[in-house]
């Protein structure tokens, strides 16, 4: 059975929130909202994943100059 053909009973207070009488779980019924969050939650872990690999390029930018120092002082 989809969702679509439960009909879920209102929360009070909250518009975009209705309780499925079958299971009595809370269900969100906003798509609008939870497509901007699992956009919102990919372009964090970007964020995440562009820092990690900065991180990284500037260790080994450290790493490099550390030999260049180390080959001059030779």
């Amino acid at each position: 059975m989809k969702n679509e053909d439960i009909e879920l009973i209102p929360v009070e207070g909250h518009n975009a929130l209705g309780r499925d009488p079958n299971s009595n779980a809370i269900v969100n019924t906003d798509s609008t909202g939870y497509d901007a969050y699992i956009r919102a939650r990919d372009k964090a872990k970007e964020k995440d994943q562009e820092l990690t690999e900065l991180k990284a390029e500037l260790d080994e930018i450290k790493s490099l100059l550390k030999s260049l120092v180390q080959e001059r002082d030779k």
